[in-house]
This record gives C-alpha cells, structure tokens and sequence, in this order.
C-alpha cells in the first residue's frame, strides 16, 4: 500500500468519526434520549385556575323582596321596595353612599330585618356566601394563615389551598404565620381566600376588590364569570362591575330602579351616569403617568377639557336619538 493510499484511509477514517459525533449530539439523537427518558425534561408548573366550589343548583326563585321599607331614624333606605332575583343572574347594586346599598346585602343575609315588607331566600338549596367589608376583623387572630382557610375549605387538597394562597401572595414561609402578624393588606387578602373556598350556589359580595391587587382582581372575575350560580354585588370598582354583570340594580329614592343589561346597557339608558361615567373617565385620565407627563395645560384648561367632553358626547346622543326617530317615521 502506498503513501498515499493510507493518507487517504486516515482522512476518510477521521471523517467518519465527526460525522458520528455530529450524528450523536443532533438534536434528533437529543430528542430520542428525552423519549427514552435518558434526559430529563424541565418541570414547568402550570398556573391554577380558581373557581368557587359550587354545591349543586339552587332553585330558580333565589331572593324575593316584597313591599320592603326599612329606615334609620328619619333616614328612608326603602319604602315598598320590590324585588325578585333568579338563578344564574349577576347582580351590581349601585348607587351613591349611604343610599343602603350594603344594608341591603344584610337584609338578603337576614342580619338585618325589614321594619315593614318581606326578604326572603328561596326555600331550594339556596346557600349563600357572603364577603362584607370588614370580613378580616372577624378572622381568627391566633390561627396560621393556612389553618385559617383549610379549616372552611371542604372539598380541598392540601396543594390547591397552598396554590390559592400562593396566587394572593402568602409565599411558602408565611404560611405558618400568625393572622395576628399580618399586616392590614394581608388579613383582607386572606378573609378573601377564606371566601373563595366555601361551597355556595349563591355569592353576595360587598365591595370585593378593596385591597386586592391586579392579579388577585382578575382572578375573581374570571372565578366569577365561570361560577354558574346566583351573584350579588356592591362595588364602586366600575371596571369589575363591567367584567361580571348582566343585570344591574340602582338603589334611588327609596325605589329599586331595575336594568335588564350589563353595566354598558345601563350606561345607555342613563344619561346622568353616562355623563359621570365621562366625567370620571376624564379625572382618570389626568391622574395618569402619560398625562401628566405629556400634559401641561392649566386647571381651568383641564376644566374646559372635561366639559367639551361630556358637551360632546351630549350632541352624540342627541343626534343617534334624531337619527333613531327618523328611522321610525319612514
């Protein structure tokens, strides 16, 4: 065999090894080795999904409210007052403060009475749920945080309860805490914890997100658009309000003024809080980061700003409004 001949099996022999290695560390021969469970894949924890445990169905009458007057001294809340809510209905109960809108979630609880008229629960499988406004003063103070909610939550695992808190911010290390070394924001958020696992087939909630940050907000309304029981709500949070609800209830002059829509359907047959709601949109607006940061116009500008707006959306509706009449007369 001549030089040359065995220069030429040494170059073909090196070949064929790099060619092997190459074959070997390809991303085929990687994805074989994970299948043959040689390499181990990287765990990625799904986010839960938190949904309020429902106890069957309720019938379908679940609250009627019949001649209801109630009143503090010389105050009037309501006077023949008349209601009846049904099986999968969303109620928001507005209207501005100190109208009754939270005593009328005490009377529907029957931790008030009516001084004259009825309010009663539907007589099937109505349980109701209630988160008031001061639920964290009634919480245990010498309970952990995880004793506090496993203690309700019937129909939990262990990790779901962990999971739920961990979501509403309580990481591993402040589970065996004290209620009594939490902070303000910490009892509120786990006074909601505490009601997001109590079976129901209905939820009566007054002014649910004070204290809840963004994430622990969206997680109660997507909780809340997936629960296929009754709820009724106060909240002054319109942008909740417009996420859940499809019937709205306005509490004035002592009356139920009741709108069969969403909170946008009630907006539109409002015009008084269809101009707040601009109003309100505007101040917002102002307060924001970018606007002030872009902004530098002077008070009274900003007034006259505010005014154009609502003088604006007045002349739209009065022009759908021609519009909608010169539909109906051709």
């Amino acid at each position: 065999m001549t030089k040359k001949q065995v220069a030429a099996m040494k170059l073909n022999r090196t070949s064929a090894m790099e060619e092997n290695y190459e074959s070997d560390s390809s991303p085929f021969k990687l994805e074989k080795l994970q299948d043959e469970n040689q390499v181990d894949k990287p765990f990625i924890r799904k986010q839960m999904k938190i949904r309020f445990p429902e106890r069957g169905r309720s019938g379908r009458s679940v609250v009627t409210i019949k001649n209801l007057e109630f009143a503090y001294g010389d105050k009037v809340l309501f006077k023949k007052a008349n209601l009846t809510i049904e099986k999968g209905e969303k109620i928001a109960i507005i209207g501005p403060n100190g109208c009754g809108k939270s005593t009328l979630l005490k009377l529907i609880m029957g931790l008030q009475n009516p001084q004259t008229g009825e309010v009663l629960l539907g007589e099937h499988n109505v349980l109701p749920n209630y988160f008031e406004q001061n639920q964290a003063e009634a919480l245990d103070l010498d309970k952990t945080v995880l004793e506090t909610v496993a203690e309700v939550a019937e129909d939990w695992r262990l990790d779901d309860i962990k999971g739920l808190l961990g979501r509403c911010n309580f990481k591993a290390d402040m589970l065996d805490r004290k209620v009594s070394l939490l902070s303000g924001g910490e009892k509120a958020r786990l006074a909601f914890c505490k009601f997001m696992v109590k079976p129901s087939t209905l939820l009566v909630l007054d002014e649910p997100t004070n204290h809840l940050d963004i994430p622990s907000k969206e997680m109660l309304e997507e909780a809340i658009t997936e629960y296929q029981g009754t709820v009724i709500t106060v909240s002054h949070d319109r942008y909740f309000i417009k996420q859940i609800v499809n019937r709205v209830l306005e509490v004035k002059d002592g009356n139920l003024q009741d709108y069969a829509g969403d909170y946008n359907y009630y907006l539109e047959k409002n015009l008084d809080a269809r101009q707040k709601e601009v109003e309100r949109e505007a101040e917002l607006e102002e307060k924001s980061p970018k606007a002030k940061a872009k902004s530098k116009m002077s008070k009274a500008e900003r007034e006259a700003r505010k005014k154009q707006k609502v003088q604006a959306f007045q002349q739209a509706k009065q022009k759908s409004k021609g519009l909608k009449n010169a539909k109906r007369w051709k």
